[in-house]
């Protein structure tokens, strides 16, 4: 691998809708991008354990292990870390309720897909969210 090769950061994240045609998406206190909630998968951590950790420290969702449905890995160029991807196992949750944003979650919102297409989206969220989304 050339030094100039990008890394490659693990996450397990959200494609979190309503059952009425909302997708949430959030962004990061700090960041111009909006995407799913999630994150990184520690070390000997299974990716539904870390989602399920990463949606309780972030919207403070508890969520029981089949609550989410696995959709596949995808692969995106980070939205903050320059020069890395990430390789993303995404999953399915279904919400009938507003999650209260927590740790470093500045903002959620529920948008239909034309909403989204007019928010700054990190390139997972607009390569591949989007239409998994659609699919539902």
């Amino acid at each position: 691998m050339s030094a100039d090769a990008p890394r490659t950061i693990r996450i397990a994240a959200a494609l979190i809708d309503d059952g009425a045609g909302r997708l949430l998406l959030v962004r990061k206190a700090g960041t111009g991008w909006f995407m799913q909630a999630g994150g990184k998968i520690e070390d000997g951590e299974s990716p539904v354990g870390a989602l399920r950790r990463e949606l309780d420290e972030e919207l403070g969702l508890v969520l029981a292990e089949d609550d989410a449905r696995h959709l596949g890995c995808y692969l995106a160029p980070a939205a903050n870390e320059p020069d890395h991807i990430v390789e993303a196992e995404i999953f399915h949750v279904r919400i009938r309720h507003d999650p209260a944003t927590q740790s470093e979650i500045e903002e959620a919102v529920w948008v239909d897909h034309a909403a989204a297409m007019m928010l700054p989206l990190a390139p997972l969220t607009r390569d591949h969210i989007l239409s998994l989304y659609r699919t539902l």
